[in-house]
């Protein structure tokens, strides 16, 4: 007398099953099966620009004779680093923040290794202002959703967008472009940005939320004094 025996619910005729798939090797149906490919698309995308950024670093510095094999080793981390950043970056959702600072990090670090490759770090030094303002302001796309957070977050990235203009005028003065020689810049800034803040906080008066006038308080007050205070360093009174 034989016994059939029929498979149980959690068995599969075709043997087991792997995790994330229907029988048959079907997607199950809270998987995505576009998101493996983007991150696959990521990290290639990725390895290829870093690869690409490297050879042209080091084919330029090689052609103008500022070769400096040294700095090799702070240049292939720094392109390595921002490269793992990416994939984070493309794949999206709550990483992707993540994905962006390591991509920032990693450019900086690059940046340090093709200033040292070129020999030009004395004169170039003002690109280690440039580039870290500018990473800050790039966040100006992630929106919070509290209005106190969310105005704060703009502010930072709008002053990080003046950072990088301070930057790029130590730059210039390096470089010999510009003639500030007597003139006291630096005070405009300060201006500019107590204006970012101060326009921030009036913003913040059309939201009905807890602290508000609190918050209002602590953005103006800061704002008035700093403004007054780069007026008196641009007018040198």
């Amino acid at each position: 007398m034989s016994v059939e025996t029929r498979p149980s619910a959690d068995q599969s005729p075709t043997g087991p099953e792997r995790p994330g798939t229907r029988t048959g090797g079907r997607p199950a149906p809270g998987q995505r099966p576009g998101r493996s490919r983007r991150t696959a698309a990521g990290w290639i995308g990725g390895a290829v620009v870093a690869a690409l950024a490297v050879i042209a670093v080091n084919s330029a510095s090689q052609a103008l004779g500022q070769f400096h094999w040294w700095a090799g080793f702070v240049l292939v981390p720094g392109a390595l680093i921002a490269a793992t950043g990416g994939p984070l970056v493309v794949r999206g959702g709550n990483r992707a923040f993540a994905g962006y600072v390591i991509a920032c990090v990693g450019g900086l670090v690059f940046a340090v290794g093709a200033l040292l490759m070129f020999g030009v770090m004395s004169r170039g030094w003002p690109l280690m202002v440039v580039l870290p303002c500018l990473a800050v302001a790039g966040t100006y796309g992630w929106q919070l959703e509290h209005p106190l957070a969310r105005g704060l977050h703009r502010v930072v990235a709008m002053l990080a967008s003046t950072g990088a203009a301070v930057g790029i005028t130590l730059q210039l003065i390096v470089l010999d472009w510009v003639e500030l020689t007597g003139v006291h810049w630096w005070g405009g800034f300060m201006m500019l940005a107590a204006v970012i803040v101060f326009v921030n906080a009036l913003e913040l008066v059309r939201h009905r939320m807890q602290y508000r006038l609190q918050a209002i308080a602590l953005l103006v007050g800061p704002a008035v004094v700093t403004f007054l205070l780069g007026l008196r360093f641009l007018r040198d009174w």
